[in-house]
Order: C-alpha cells, then sequence, then structure tokens
C-alpha cells in the first residue's frame, strides 16, 4: 500500500467533505435571507383608481340632502379615505408599525396619468391628494387607469396588493377593465404577487360591473354621498386594512 496515496485520498474526502458542508451551508443561508425578507415585506400596497371623466361634474345627493357635483363629494370621501388611513398607520400595536405603500391614478385623454407616485403612505401629503385631482372632463379609460393601479401594486414589495376604484361610468375609451385586468391577475398570481380589485361604482348600476365580480373583484354601488362613504369605509376596513396581518409587539 501506497502511504502518499492514502494522505492524497483522505485529502480528497476531506475536500468533497468541506465541498457538501459548503454546499449545505449555501442552502440554510439562503433559506434564513429568504425568511428574513419575506418578513420585511410584511405591509399593504394600495393603488388608488379617481374618475375624472365629464360625467363627475353631475349632481348627486350630498350628505345634506342638496344636490351636488359628484367630483365635489367624491373629493371629501377622498379626505375621509386619507383620515381612515392614517389611522391605519398611526394607531399600530404598542411595540409594532404598519407598512403602508400608496399611488394615485386619475384618468387623460386615453387612459391613465399617475397624480401620486408610488411611496410610502405620507399623512401630510395625502391631506392634499383632493386638490389635486383635476377637474372632470371627457371620457372614461377607465380599463387603461384600473391596469395601471394593478401594475403599481405589483411591483410594489409589499405582499397585501390593492386597487380601490372609484368610477361613476362604464368604459368608454380604450379596453374595458375585464380584458385588461383578467390577464394581469393570472400573471400575478404565477408570479407570486396577486393583487385584489375593489370598486365603488358612484351613481351607477353596480351590476355592470358584473364582469370584474367575476374575476373576484368587489363591486358596490353608492347612489349618494352617504353611501359612498359607507362604501369605501367598508371595503378599507374589510378587503384591505383588516387584511393585513398583525405583526407581534417587539419583547
Amino acid at each position: 500500500m501506497n502511504p502518499q496515496s492514502d494522505v492524497w485520498s483522505g485529502v480528497g474526502s476531506n475536500r468533497a467533505k468541506l465541498g457538501r458542508l459548503g454546499w449545505l451551508l449555501a442552502i440554510v443561508i439562503g433559506v434564513s435571507v429568504a425568511t428574513l425578507s419575506a418578513k420585511a415585506d410584511e405591509g399593504v400596497a394600495l393603488a388608488i383608481v379617481y374618475d375624472t371623466s365629464g360625467s363627475m361634474g353631475d349632481m348627486v345627493v350630498n350628505r345634506s340632502g342638496r344636490g351636488e357635483s359628484k367630483d365635489v363629494i367624491a373629493r371629501r370621501a377622498l379626505d375621509a379615505l386619507v383620515k381612515q388611513l392614517r389611522e391605519f398607520v398611526t394607531n399600530a400595536p404598542a411595540g409594532s408599525t404598519r407598512s403602508l405603500e400608496t399611488s394615485v391614478y386619475v384618468f387623460s385623454a386615453s387612459g391613465a396619468k399617475e397624480l401620486v407616485a408610488p411611496s410610502p403612505f405620507d399623512a401630510a401629503k395625502a391631506a392634499n391628494w383632493s386638490k389635486q385631482i383635476p377637474k372632470p372632463g371627457g371620457g372614461t379609460p377607465l380599463g387603461t387607469a384600473a391596469q395601471a393601479g394593478a401594475r403599481s401594486v405589483m411591483n410594489s414589495k409589499f405582499n397585501r396588493r390593492h386597487v380601490l376604484i372609484l368610477t361613476d361610468g362604464l368604459n368608454t375609451v380604450g379596453p374595458a377593465p375585464e380584458a385588461l385586468l383578467a390577464p394581469l391577475m393570472k400573471q400575478a398570481e404565477k408570479d407570486g404577487k396577486t393583487f385584489f380589485a375593489h370598486f365603488v361604482a358612484f351613481d351607477v348600476a353596480a351590476k355592470q360591473f358584473d364582469p370584474m365580480k367575476k374575476l373576484g373583484a368587489t363591486v358596490l354601488g353608492a347612489a349618494n354621498e352617504a353611501q359612498l362613504n359607507t362604501q369605501i369605509s367598508f371595503i378599507l376596513e374589510e378587503k384591505i386594512l383588516l387584511e393585513a396581518e398583525e405583526p407581534k409587539p417587539k419583547k
């Protein structure tokens, strides 16, 4: 027997063992990093799509029982929404935080316009959202705007993704919402980036949005200001913010 051969054999065996150990260590580290990343990504991504079509200038009954522009009423509803988001973020359980990313989209001549880029929710800046909304005018590119909101939350690092759409009419410009959101929903599910769509049909029959409902979207109708506030608040509380699991308080 050649002693030198035995030595080299032992060295080779040790190298193989070290190689396997390094491989296993890499797997453990990879799993640990993935776990940490998942924890870091707990949060809510919310895209708000606000209808700025010409029909938003029409009148409906406000909370005082008088006729008022739907746009003015919807701006107040947006202010109330911002207040609800602020309370969600600031009233986190002791020792924990709530992560919220928001974006706002309105209609343009043929599609969507990004009014507020996706960013961490800032209550002070959000208080001015309603003042930044353009005046009503033009058609209703609802599908394109909803698609923009959906892509926004799909790109978010957070794992709770929602698109809240306030509209007073059916799509009149470009593809319908169901035509654009259906493939996005399939892609999002495949990529592990599932999002949920919520429609508030303001002064328009909710039944008109049955195609979206069949895709799993929330669809609620609102005929006046009181109903509009109630429906938006319900969606936030029961569909969007409630869905976020509360992190355990730090010890």
